[in-house]
């Protein structure tokens, strides 16, 4: 399994080395990603480290969040919703995987497997598998990721920050598509 230095999700190089190195990060940037950019989100992890000193799923789950989510410059536009969903996803994260969070793809023993694990993490619809699928697959070379990944345009075809810029594009073109189609 490979493993890169970073991940090119923000304009930020120690979120972005973070999101590489932090199996747990990586999680919560995916999780926060909702309602803001995909820059503000994926940050959202080196803010709470810095902030509270750790992202020990275990540790965090113990943690009231909310107070270092409101904290300027807020880690997302609704910190007290995410604040829980981020306390929800390392509870979850300590007590399936013993706070471990590289072991949701780690032990799965196929893309099946892998989707469930993923789905079953908190704030992970559908989208967000895809797109988690297609990061462990395209950027940490997880094979069992490859079996279920997308083939079109996701954060895992992200590998420098002119393309994130590019993808970024394409989602809004393609979601204006979409909502002319539904107009008619």
């Amino acid at each position: 399994m490979s493993k890169p230095d970073r991940l090119w999700f923000t304009e930020n190089d120690d979120a972005n080395r973070l999101l590489a190195e932090d199996p747990f990060a990586l999680l919560v940037g995916f999780a926060l990603d909702q309602q803001i950019t995909v820059q503000q989100a994926f940050q959202g992890p080196l803010r709470i480290k810095q902030r509270l000193g750790t992202l020990d799923p275990k540790r965090l789950a113990a943690l009231d969040l909310e107070p270092a989510f409101r904290e300027k410059p807020a880690v997302h536009r609704f910190p007290g919703t995410m604040a829980a969903r981020v306390h929800d996803l390392a509870a979850h994260v300590a007590d399936e995987y013993d706070g471990d969070a590289s072991r949701v793809w780690r032990d799965a023993k196929d893309g099946a497997d892998l989707k469930t694990r993923l789905g079953a993490l908190p704030g992970f619809g559908d989208m967000k598998v895809r797109s988690m699928t297609a990061v462990l697959a395209k950027r940490f070379g997880v094979g069992v990721a490859r079996e279920v990944a997308p083939d079109h345009p996701t954060l895992g075809d992200v590998d420098s920050a002119q393309s994130l810029l590019d993808y970024q594009a394409a989602k809004r073109e393609h979601k204006a598509k979409l909502r002319s189609k539904s107009v008619r």
